[in-house]
């Protein structure tokens, strides 16, 4: 009896590349040096104080539910905040109070959308037998593991009634200072945090002084004010301390001067101007050392579409991302791989700080490559691993490898990449498009690992770089598999165009075609061209290479990119 074939599974429809948008705004910081106990000890007070107001309102607001903005009854707590601090300060603290509710209730629903699937993934495994498989869905191992499961779904299933309730009644829960902070106090050893170390750091998460800008103001805030000739910064009390002021008008001055070095200019052409700067005084209790952060909104910006990046005929730099370092190579409008494979390493371990100075490092080398090699923009994958981080242990594998696979999968730092890459690219002139990650790393290693090791084989190809090619051309519009019966890079033909989808020259009409070489498939569909298909029309007996010239320079020098000896 013939064997029954398996049906052939189809390739899901493939997302249109697009440009991610411009940074909407702009955060930069500068360190209050000089202070005195006398100046900590009010900004402390002050901090706490707002800090408390905010809260009560911030509660005040939750007790209200999810409601249309018209019934948030913000006039009237705002009226109450202003009797204790002032007019600027209570609006400042309402708007936080709103921004941190409705962010709240995004995360509960974003919980509720990731326990549906964990709940219905499992519930399919579960109405498969133990050892069986029905459809593409695969029962669990032994009537152990299927009883784990079982209890981890009625776990579930418990959250999620508990999700839909809060959700239902508005009232997302809310800790000031940050839940894991809150957890901590109750493992002080495991955190490495003694009690007095914990105490400081929960202080400090819970003050308030954030200011909002106002356009018109003197410097683009009243209640927060940075002179941008000395530097000087000053800040209005609230009514309770204004007993503290040392300078008009129950103002603070502090003896501190801030530069704000980077990018100083766009800063000062805001304050000059008076339009809208907010600024957020911040203490880092490890250091006890005080912050000033500038921020703003910047205007809409319309960037290049995908298809003017191409018309352009312009070189892109695809990347691939992974767990532990960027793959990128370059390529040329026409898709064809130019120079050696990049590989950029990322280590992502320790404190937030060093990890996030580690993957801003890694993305200085990408966009210094781009510009090295006259790149307009940097090909990425849009990733989101939401759905696999959510059903990961029940789609990725079991024991040691299945729990390896799960921490890579998590460790890919796949929204903080693409929105690093989008600031520090659109500030270095460069475009970054954005293109569907399906099957790269599988075409990549396919059709272009082999070429890209015969092409570059002082140094080590791996199945990454090969899916870099794949985002690159996908950016560009083209497929991601070479042209069939193109021939290996060689000096005598590294002019020939290597890809399907390159436009063919125009040639007049009544010309005879170039000769057919043994590279070129034969019409007629023979196996094995015959003899005769090798030969040109007019061979040069005297020199085969004469009229070719090998391309040089950065652009296809392998050891510029690599940093390899020849």
């Amino acid at each position: 009896m013939a064997s029954k074939r398996k049906k052939r599974r189809e390739l899901r429809a493939i997302a249109t590349p697009f440009t991610v948008a411009a940074p909407s705004g702009a955060r930069i910081r500068d360190r209050l040096k000089n202070l005195t106990a006398a100046d900590m000890k009010v900004l402390a007070l002050v901090g706490e104080h707002l800090g408390n107001q905010q809260r009560a309102d911030l509660a005040a607001r939750v007790r209200i539910g999810n409601v249309p903005a018209k019934q948030t009854e913000r006039a009237g707590r705002k009226k109450r905040l202003t009797s204790v601090s002032s007019s600027r300060w209570a609006g400042a603290m309402t708007r936080a109070s709103e921004d941190q509710y409705q962010l709240s209730m995004r995360c509960l629903i974003d919980e509720r959308a990731s326990l549906r699937r964990r709940i219905r993934k499992i519930g399919q495994r579960l109405a498969v037998g133990c050892g069986g498989k029905r459809g593409g869905v695969r029962g669990y191992a032994d009537q152990a593991e299927r009883w784990q499961k079982q209890r981890h779904l009625t776990r579930l299933e418990t959250r999620l009634a508990v999700v839909e309730r809060r959700i239902d009644q508005g009232h997302p829960p809310i800790v000031v200072g940050g839940r894991r902070l809150a957890r901590a106090r109750h493992h002080l050893a495991d955190a490495g945090l003694t009690e007095a170390g914990w105490r400081r750091q929960w202080d400090a998460a819970r003050l308030f002084l954030t200011a909002d800008g106002e356009s018109d103001a003197p410097y683009g805030n009243y209640t927060i004010t940075v002179d941008p000739a000395s530097g000087q910064v000053s800040l209005v009390l609230p009514d309770p301390l204004r007993h503290l002021a040392n300078a008009p008008r129950g103002r603070y001055q502090l003896p501190s001067t801030v530069t704000f070095p980077h990018r100083r200019e766009e800063w000062l052409d805001r304050v000059n101007t008076h339009r809208a700067v907010r600024y957020d005084i911040v203490h880092d209790p490890m250091r006890d050392r005080w912050y000033l952060d500038a921020s703003w909104s910047a205007g809409k910006t319309v960037q290049p579409t995908p298809e003017e990046v191409r018309a352009a005929g312009h070189r892109l730099l695809g990347v691939d991302l992974n767990a532990d370092h960027l793959a990128a190579l370059v390529l040329d409008p026409h898709g064809n791989p130019i120079g050696g494979p990049v590989t950029v390493p990322i280590d992502l371990t320790g404190p937030t700080s060093q990890r996030d100075g580690r993957l801003r490092a890694a993305i200085s080398d990408l966009i210094r490559i781009a510009h090295d090699h006259g790149c307009s923009g940097i090909a990425i994958e849009n990733l989101d691993f939401a759905d696999a981080r959510a059903t990961g242990r029940e789609t990725m594998g079991r024991g040691k490898r299945g729990r390896k696979f799960r921490r890579a999968v998590a460790g890919i730092p796949t929204a903080r990449f693409r929105e690093r890459l989008r600031s520090m690219a659109f500030h270095a002139g460069l475009v970054v498009i954005a293109v569907d990650p399906a099957y790269t790393s599988v075409w990549g290693e396919r059709y272009w690992k082999t070429p890209l090791q015969r092409q570059n084989q002082q140094a080590t190809v791996t199945r990454h770089h090969g899916a870099s090619v794949a985002i690159g051309r996908r950016a560009l519009g083209h497929r991601a598999r070479r042209r069939p019966g193109v021939t290996a890079h060689d000096r005598r033909i590294v002019t020939r165009r290597a890809a399907g989808q390159a436009v063919p020259v125009p040639r007049a009409r009544g010309t005879a075609s170039p000769p057919r070489t043994a590279s070129t498939p034969h019409a007629g569909g023979k196996t094995r061209p015959d003899r005769g298909d090798q030969l040109a029309l007019f061979p040069d007996l005297e020199d085969r290479s004469r009229g070719h010239r090998a391309i040089t320079g950065p652009g296809c020098d392998s050891s510029a990119i690599t940093g390899q000896q020849r």
